[in-house]
């Protein structure tokens, strides 16, 4: 028998190997859907025996501790967890009947007299509409669990379901994100987008960009310089790539620009993903300066030029700096002919002597980098 390979084998291998992890991915988020239904049906069955026959709170304790008893081997029933089914339940009392193919559920569509309540029965609809079942039962439970507990607002916290499925946002990262209100920096950066990208490019990249970033994971003393900031992004890549969002690719720090025999750097290269084109980060420490804007449209051209494949878009500048001002940007960026944002960044500085001393100061950063100040 030949043991030679066909030539289109990779293709069929990549193919099979590209199935395999599809219904992968199926299975996780049908197991998941299943666990979610079974919840909020235990949630619906507390919720209606409390309503019904008046049930108390010492129900709960009693049902997760007879519950570990009879099956030890399941997880997920405690007292705490229980009570977030009854959560889940109350926040989505629609989940279920939709998910039958049936109508939204009017439980309290009629009251003792057989008076409607058609206020209540329009808020359920709403909701159905907020919180459509397949949005629902693709989120995780542990997310779920903490969204009804940290996000009141029903337009709020769907923008951080939709945020996690679009990101793949951890439980922890979920929360950090909540914590940091990333729901309102989202698309706040100054910008030229509308004026020099056409439409829906300018949309995406506009809530790409953030205003402010928050990079809570630095370290640095008031009076920084721009490359120790530069230095400790890169330090942490895996956080700061986090803040920037989903999509962008490290190129190279300092990447080298040689123009007409002089040579230039750019302090942060990416490329975004999802856009499918090149970002340059300039950073600048202080307040925004007009002169910026010309210099990161000679970087963006440059990088058109030099950089950019035939079937990239337009390459993008994002300028960061501690303290932008909207206006001036505005009319700095409004003859510019590439599209560049100006936000703004926040770090921490004031830390406790105890956690400061336990962290890497930027000269020990630097020389495990080989880095040097300007």
């Amino acid at each position: 028998m030949s043991t030679h390979l066909p030539a289109d084998y990779p293709a069929l291998f990549a193919d099979i190997k590209r199935r395999i992890r599809h219904a992968q991915t199926r299975a996780v988020l049908a197991v998941n859907a299943e666990l979610l239904r079974l919840y909020w049906d235990i949630g619906t069955l507390i919720d209606q025996r409390q309503k019904q026959e008046g049930w108390g709170a010492a129900v709960i304790p009693r049902l997760a501790k007879d519950l570990h008893n009879e099956l030890p081997e399941e997880k997920g029933f405690s007292e705490r967890n229980i009570k977030r089914m009854l959560a889940f339940y109350r926040e989505y009392p629609h989940l279920g009947a939709r998910t039958a193919g049936t109508e939204v559920p009017q439980p309290v569509a009629q009251v003792a007299g057989g008076k409607k309540r058609p206020q209540a029965v329009a808020q359920t609809a709403d909701m159905a509409s907020i919180f459509p079942p397949e949005l629902l039962l693709s989120v995780p439970w542990g997310h779920h669990a903490e969204l009804i507990a940290k996000v009141k607002d029903a337009s709020t916290r769907q923008w951080y379901m939709r945020a996690t499925l679009e990101n793949g946002w951890s439980r922890n990262i979920l929360v950090m994100q909540i914590e940091t209100a990333a729901h309102r920096r989202q698309g706040n950066a100054a910008s030229n987008f509308a004026l020099r990208l056409p439409s829906p490019d300018s949309d995406l990249v506009q809530q790409t960009l953030k205003d402010p970033y928050l990079f809570d994971f630095l370290t640095l003393e008031a009076s920084f310089h721009e490359r120790e900031l530069e230095t400790g992004l890169i330090a942490h890549l895996e956080k700061f790539l986090l803040e920037l969002g989903q999509g962008f690719a490290f190129v190279g720090r300092q990447y080298h620009l040689d123009l007409g025999g002089d040579d230039f750097y750019i302090d942060l290269l990416f490329y975004h993903l999802k856009l499918r084109c090149y970002v340059v980060i300039d950073l600048k420490r202080g307040d925004f300066k007009p002169e910026y804007a010309g210099k990161m449209n000679f970087y963006c051209n440059v990088v058109d030029d030099q950089l950019r494949h035939e079937s990239d878009k337009p390459t993008i500048g994002l300028i960061l700096c501690q303290q932008p001002n909207r206006v001036l940007a505005e009319y700095a960026l409004r003859g510019v002919d590439k599209p560049i944002g100006v936000s703004s960044f926040e770090i921490t500085r004031a830390l406790p002597k105890t956690l400061k001393s336990a962290l890497p100061s930027i000269e020990q950063i630097e020389r495990e980098l080989g880095c040097e100040h300007e």
